[in-house]
């Protein structure tokens, strides 16, 4: 995982925005696994781009090699009804639903919702898995400065099982073993104005 160490409320990094410099950071570094947090919004993005005929940013990332989509969403009734706009987007424009992993983050702790419960229900049909991540007073408050000892056992679980969902989604849909990723061609050099 490619991070930084800035507090979790800083701005963000400025970074390349192509998919593909993502992919070569990873592969030029020799990482394993290359995790990329974006903001974008997906099924905005992907509209956007159909009208005016441009690629969209969401369909490069889907389709980089071995890549595995995580869509996030908070388990209240408004988040749902966001993601699940964004998943008839997505089916829609024929991404790869099949091999994403879905991730409804708690605001509270507490059971979920039955909205919520039925929303995962009805999306672990078109994702690879439905992922839990419940709510975590210590992560919210520190983001990447909380401290290991303090994190819940449930937290430490759903996280488990994120990452064996992103695995096996990859396995699925790739093979197992994983073949190893291809070395990129290089990006064409981008002219950086003087500051």
């Amino acid at each position: 995982m490619l991070t930084d160490v800035r507090e979790w409320h800083a701005a963000p990094l400025s970074l390349p925005p192509q998919p593909a410099a993502w992919y070569q950071l990873g592969a030029a570094g020799g990482w394993q696994t290359l995790i990329a947090d974006t903001v974008h919004p997906m099924a905005h993005d992907i509209l956007a781009a159909r009208c005016s005929g441009d690629p969209s940013v969401t369909r490069a990332w889907c389709d980089l090699p071995f890549a595995v989509p995580i869509l996030c969403a908070q388990a209240t009734a408004g988040g749902i009804h966001a993601l699940q706009q964004a998943v008839m987007v997505l089916h829609a424009e024929g991404l790869p639903l099949q091999r994403a992993v879905v991730v409804l983050v708690g605001t509270a702790d507490g059971r979920l919702p039955a909205v919520v419960r039925a929303a995962a229900t009805m999306l672990s049909g078109r994702a690879a898995a439905v992922v839990h991540l419940p709510h975590d007073a210590d992560i919210r408050a520190s983001g990447l400065q909380a401290q290991p000892a303090r994190i819940r056992s449930r937290t430490r679980q759903a996280a488990r099982e994120l990452a064996t969902a992103v695995l096996s989604a990859a396995r699925e849909s790739f093979g197992d073993p994983l073949p190893d990723a291809p070395q990129p061609a290089p990006l064409p050099a981008v002219a950086v104005p003087a500051v």
